[in-house]
């Protein structure tokens, strides 16, 4: 265990540290850390601008979450029902981070805009009149938040999915139940395993984004992501910055620790 516990604390344990001993400095005069050490960072986080920013953040996330559940596991039910054709619907759900998340990201707003493809097209159909507000608002970011990472949903899912007994679904049907109810209380109970760890991947990768909402939410929607890189950036605030780092960090430890301690346990 030697090489893996030298390689965690190298790459996990160190930096955490680091960014720690940051959050107790005090800010340079051109940006950087300077003693003297105080706790002024994290009484800074009690003001309610930047607790209204983490409540939107927390969210927003648990809204594109949810989102991606419901969209996934359809998806990730096909796919397991797919037969031979398996490989191509997975290379599908793959083919996205081929390329950069940010041409993805800008493709995103040439479909929202006012003159982008859905409003010309609405248009075009006369449903509309006037442009629909799709972008620079919370639509466009919890839309663009569920585009990037719905994938990371529907592979842990497809996993579960995938190693489903089919005889338990036969033996549903003969006893009975109809295809709805076998969904409901034989193949979602199972499937719990992939939908908790798809939950917990999505909801954390929202947690940090700030690439979806600086672009789609075009100023207008901060996240807890846009202020950490804001203050590591523009306001060159790094102790700040690492307060609000780990702030974040603690607030994903304290939601999940009850949910993993409940999986473990057996009750989800």
């Amino acid at each position: 265990m030697a090489p893996a516990a030298t390689l965690l604390a190298i790459l996990f344990l160190i930096p955490i540290a680091i960014v720690a001993a940051y959050s107790l400095l005090s800010r340079g005069p051109y940006g950087g850390v300077m003693p003297p050490w105080n706790v002024e960072n994290y009484m800074r986080l009690a003001d309610p601008l930047y607790l209204s920013i983490l409540w939107r953040t927390i969210l927003y996330s648990f809204l594109a979450t949810a989102v991606c559940l419901l969209a996934g596991f359809p998806l990730a039910w096909f796919i397991s029902r797919s037969g031979t054709r398996k490989g191509l619907f997975l290379a599908l759900v793959i083919v996205p981070f081929w390329t950069s998340f940010l041409v993805r990201t800008y493709a995103w707003m040439f479909l929202l805009r006012d003159t982008g493809l859905i409003n010309s097209t609405l248009q075009w159909l006369g449903l509309i009149h006037d442009p629909l507000p799709l972008l620079y608002n919370p639509f466009a970011v919890i839309v663009g938040l569920v585009y990037g990472y719905l994938p990371f949903m529907i592979l842990p899912i497809y996993s579960t999915l995938e190693k489903l007994d089919p005889a338990l679904l036969e033996a549903s049907a003969d006893l009975g139940a109809r295809p709805m109810t076998t969904m409901f209380q034989v193949v979602i109970p199972l499937a719990k395993p992939g939908m908790l760890a798809g939950g917990v991947l999505v909801f954390i990768s929202c947690l940090g984004a700030y690439l979806t909402p600086d672009l789609l939410g075009g100023g207008k929607t901060i996240m807890i992501g846009n202020l950490v890189q804001n203050q590591f950036t523009a306001a060159r605030d790094w102790p700040f910055g690492a307060a609000l780092s780990l702030l974040l960090m603690a607030v994903v430890m304290a939601m999940l620790m009850p949910v993993l301690r409940r999986e473990k346990d057996g009750l989800l």
